[in-house]
């Protein structure tokens, strides 16, 4: 299928959906990837605070390695700093030597759904450190992103809502997405921490002490006491990434010859941006088919 989110064929794999040019890099990673029990993975859909996690978990694990005067993310944009399997490290089916390259404890990103990870992730202790967010405030921001690419720039909001409203967006349905990862977090707690990003927008401070205690990095009394907490917090906010010169004229490349200008990872940061660009109806709509998908889950996303 071809769409507005780009020219590119697009279609269904493996009950998900996604660019026809990722799949050889899912199928590499699925099968080559070893998973050590020290491993982190950061997983999401796009647009639901990827970025920041990315930099929140970094400066978490990292803290004793670097302080944030010279910290990495400094000169980096979080998404070189932990990569995505199937974006990158695994780009066009080719198969990375990781056992010599990142140290201990490696971070990893990525997009896939839970059932498609590699075996090795769901067996071994890795961890998984998952965010989600108001699907509403996702259709916008993807849109926005999406049209950072001169040639997608006209691509109209409603084709883009429509294609949500038919969890035909990518790695999508965005409703099967959470639901896998959400079950996982409860029938695994030690293996899946589940995360909102209106959570970490109203109490960051605990949050990040979530993540820390759940990653094997619990912060000490004296860090707490001594604001190691809060500056992490402050140092990953948005507005500051936003405002290092990396995250302003930086390029990140993607798989094949894709490449995004860093400053289109930041926009707003918002929670309920969605009522600036959605009608009520819209909203309406959209919240109605959320609800029927999640209705055995006990998990609401929209409130």
């Amino acid at each position: 299928m071809e769409g507005g989110n780009g020219s590119q064929l697009f279609g269904k794999f493996q009950g998900f959906w996604c660019l026809g040019e990722y799949i050889p890099s899912i199928i590499s990673f699925q099968t080559h990837f070893q998973a050590l029990d020290e491993d982190i993975v950061i997983a999401t859909m796009p647009k639901v605070g990827t970025t920041w996690l990315k930099a929140l978990v970094f400066s978490i694990v990292n803290r004793h390695r670097y302080t944030l005067s010279d910290t990495p993310l400094n000169l980096s944009n979080p998404h070189d700093l932990v990569p995505y399997f199937e974006l990158f490290l695994y780009a066009n089916g080719q198969v990375p030597d990781l056992t010599s390259t990142i140290p201990s404890p490696r971070l990893f990103a990525t997009h896939i759904p839970y059932p498609s990870l590699a075996e090795s992730i769901k067996q071994s202790n890795t961890k998984i450190v998952y965010v989600t967010r108001n699907p509403l405030d996702a259709i916008v921001s993807f849109w926005y992103h999406v049209r950072a690419k001169p040639e997608s720039s006209d691509w109209p909001l409603e084709e883009c809502f429509e294609m949500f409203c038919g969890g035909e967006e990518w790695f999508g349905p965005f409703w099967n997405h959470v639901l896998g990862y959400w079950k996982q977090s409860l029938e695994k707690p030690n293996k899946v921490l589940f995360l909102r990003y209106e959570d970490l927008k109203k109490n960051p401070v605990s949050e990040i002490g979530k993540i820390a205690d759940f990653t094997g990095f619990p912060f000490s009394d004296e860090e707490e006491g001594g604001g190691v907490v809060q500056g992490i917090a402050d140092f990953c906010s948005f507005s500051n990434l936003k405002d290092l010169p990396i995250n302003k004229t930086g390029i990140l490349g993607w798989a094949n010859t894709n490449t995004m200008p860093t400053n289109a990872f930041f926009r707003k940061g918002e929670v309920g941006d969605h009522l600036n660009h959605l009608s009520p109806s819209q909203i309406q709509r959209f919240t109605k088919i959320l609800q029927d998908k999640l209705s055995e889950s006990g998990l609401s996303l929209t409130n």
